[in-house]
């Protein structure tokens, strides 16, 4: 991250998404039934639903992050860009498959198992256009050759060292092109701000489904940052849209929760009834705040915060006291809610020893039972 105090999507510029709408199931949404009058005055009122009536027909799949083994988990961006600029490296996808091979999936599984966490979120990808799995949808779309999406499918690599460990895989994408590839933009049809941007998100769910395909139940959430305009590009009747977009991330296992990005909003609020769990983006941890909750929810969406313990996201020493991180932590488990740390790693994927001192101490507050 840049010096100056930015949030982590100023990182990322802009972004939106969707898939080809007609080729994807839509999320069935149902609707509660409504109680019927047993009076026999045929005038009368109908009778108040009862108190244990579900009060949201919404969806279960983010259900396992109100359990005491999944709640709390650790987020790394690992970036082309962000490597490149921390160890001063000239990036090519040579370099960039180097990277990728050099990470220590076991090495990671290992680290979270033995600080507690119960998910783990790893970025495929944001600005520079450099993918950590391969993606064919993504090379023909864009053209660029040779792909600058990694030969190692780091994703579905990590995610047996994580399941004999118990700890669920998550993914972060952005909902836009990556600002940083020009090629890539022009190919996907993108413009960043508020635009439907109807081409693109098309291209860009394609894309997802494939990514979505190949990890199938291996990858249980997705976060899909930037998406900065609703109203213009997700919220229209028609696909692509909220529920398309959905979709996509749902097309190889249709349990996989969604949360989809709006920036930073220090009360934690859902976006849209197509997504599981909110994004909850927050660099001011102690503002955050959730109101007219329901068994963890707001509104139907699972309460979910993800914010960053250095001292940017990704990068930096540790920003906080470790009694701060766990009264943090601690708000949004007393909400119902999940919450996940972002803290840097080293180029082959090590967490270092002061952000594990702090999650460590989140494992001894919030232990598995």
């Amino acid at each position: 991250m840049i010096p100056r105090k930015l949030s982590r999507r100023d990182l990322l510029i802009g972004t939106s998404a969707a898939v080809a709408a007609s080729a994807l199931p839509l999320r069935a949404l149902s609707s509660a039934p409504i109680a019927q009058s047993t009076s026999p005055n045929p005038s009368a009122p109908p009778s108040v639903a009862p108190p244990t009536q579900a009060l949201y027909p919404g969806s279960s799949r983010a259900a396992w992050m109100q359990d005491p083994r999944y709640c709390w988990g650790v987020m790394t961006h690992y970036l082309a860009d962000w490597q490149s600029k921390v160890h001063n490296l000239d990036m090519n996808i040579d370099v960039w498959n180097k990277l990728v091979d050099g990470f220590d999936v076991e090495g990671m599984a290992k680290r979270l198992d033995s600080v507690g966490a119960g998910h783990y979120q790893i970025s495929i990808g944001q600005n520079s256009g450099y993918y950590a799995s391969p993606n064919s949808a993504y090379d023909q779309i864009t053209g660029i050759q040779p792909s600058k999406c990694s030969h190692r499918d780091l994703i579905a690599d990590l995610y047996e060292p994580l399941r004999q460990r118990d700890i669920k895989l998550m993914v972060y994408l952005p909902s836009g092109a990556p600002n940083g590839d020009k090629v890539a933009q022009a190919a996907l049809e993108w413009l960043n701000g508020p635009y439907p941007n109807k081409n693109f998100q098309r291209k860009w769910e394609m894309i997802i489904a494939e990514w979505s395909k190949r990890w199938g139940p291996k990858v249980v959430g997705w976060w899909f940052d930037g998406c900065y305009f609703p109203n213009s590009m997700y919220r229209s009747a028609d696909a692509p849209n909220f529920a398309s977009f959905g979709a996509a991330a749902r097309a190889g296992n249709p349990d996989s929760s969604v949360a989809f990005n709006p920036g930073v909003v220090y009360r934690i609020l859902s976006v849209s009834p197509d997504e599981d769990y909110t994004a909850g983006e927050i660099d001011k941890p102690d503002l955050v705040t959730a109101r007219r909750t329901a068994d963890g929810k707001v509104d139907g969406t699972q309460i979910h915060m993800l914010s960053f313990l250095g001292t940017q996201w990704g990068s930096g020493t540790p920003r906080f006291t470790t009694d701060q991180v766990v009264a943090y932590t601690k708000k949004v488990r007393d909400f119902g809610g999940s919450v996940t740390w972002d803290v840097p790693v080293e180029i082959d994927g090590t967490i270092t020893q002061p952000f594990l001192d702090q999650l460590a101490a989140l494992g001894n507050a919030f232990p598995k039972k």
